[in-house]
């Protein structure tokens, strides 16, 4: 309990400070674009409890879930296919490369041609700009699985399907989820352009049209739920994390102790 809290205290003062600061630096402004932050903090309880939570928030939050969750998914079959076909993979690298190399705001305008401006293409574009990073993450972490484990599992006649479940998957996880955390904040970004250009709806939505009608005080409070949003999905994805892979954590620590 007392590490616990004294993670949380250390997680928390630079923010705090933060926080601290900005209040006092702009207790008073009459600046148009700087607001204080008492009437944005005033203002934050007023829209986001509850009517703009339930409205915007819950379906970003489930786009951009979605989203990830497919481009997880697909990413995570094509890497296991393409690691463990070394003449696939090399034959599909320039491929690849060329389309995680693009940007998500150029794959837009093609988006919105081919599944036009709804929920639809805000999920696949979300999908598709996640799914690249884990993609390599996880060939690679195929590719890097020991060649004695393979001869080991050899030995002992396993099928294909048991050395995939209980070898090549379990020795990939470390790299898969490091692209995935990767992919997690390019989701978040695809997600707030996505609904910026997309049909109404959404966080992105709320803060381009809060700038557009010179709503800026409430401009400020939904880039502070999106800042509330995104660091919530990171810490859930690193529990999700650390649970997965306690025992790559303890094989790494016990290596580390041999040493």
């Amino acid at each position: 309990m007392v590490k616990v809290a004294k993670t949380v205290a250390w997680e928390l003062w630079l923010p705090v400070l933060l926080i601290a600061a900005w209040w006092f630096a702009s207790a008073g402004s009459t600046s148009f674009y700087w607001p204080a932050l008492s009437d944005i903090a005033s203002r934050l309880g007023e829209l986001w409890f509850f009517d703009h939570l339930v409205d915007d928030a819950v379906p970003s939050i489930i786009r951009l879930l979605s989203g990830f969750a497919i481009g997880f998914v697909v990413a995570v079959a094509l890497g296991l296919l393409l690691g463990s076909v070394a003449a696939l993979e090399d034959a599909t690298r320039p491929l690849v490369e060329f389309m995680r190399a693009l940007p998500s705001v150029a794959l837009l305008p093609i988006m919105m041609l081919l599944l036009g401006t709804g929920n639809d293409m805000k999920v696949v574009t979300i999908a598709f700009v996640s799914m690249w990073p884990i993609l390599l993450n996880t060939v690679e972490g195929v590719r890097a699985v020991d060649p004695v484990l393979h001869q080991v599992a050899a030995s002992y006649r396993l099928t294909r399907w048991h050395r995939l479940r209980h070898l090549v998957i379990p020795a990939a996880m470390p790299q898969v989820f490091a692209g995935a955390r990767v992919a997690l904040s390019m989701s978040v970004v695809a997600m707030v352009l996505t609904e910026m250009v997309g049909s109404p709806g959404g966080l992105g939505y709320f803060v381009l049209n809060s700038q557009r009608t010179f709503d800026i005080v409430a401009m400020w409070t939904g880039l502070i739920v999106l800042g509330f949003i995104g660091y919530a999905t990171n810490k859930a994805f690193g529990l999700l994390e650390s649970r997965v892979l306690a025992w790559h954590r303890g094989y790494t620590n016990q290596k580390e102790d041999q040493r």
